[in-house]
């Protein structure tokens, strides 16, 4: 299976914290850390990612610890 890697548009060009997310994967949303190609992914449901996003967009996610 072949991925396509997108990274993330708030993600800075000064090398910082940079996400990317991959299509072509079937019912699954494959995430990495672009400074890191070839390290560990995750790999999130479809319906899981949708809500992180809708999460992350209407602030609904707890604050760090």
């Amino acid at each position: 299976m072949t991925l396509t890697w997108t990274k993330s548009s708030y993600s800075g060009s000064n090398g910082g914290d940079c996400v990317e997310v991959a299509a072509g994967s079937p019912g699954t949303v494959p995430v990495r850390d672009s400074k890191n190609p070839h390290g560990p992914q995750l790999t999130f449901t479809a319906p899981a990612w949708t809500a992180f996003l809708t999460a992350l967009r209407t602030g609904d996610l707890p604050a760090p610890r």
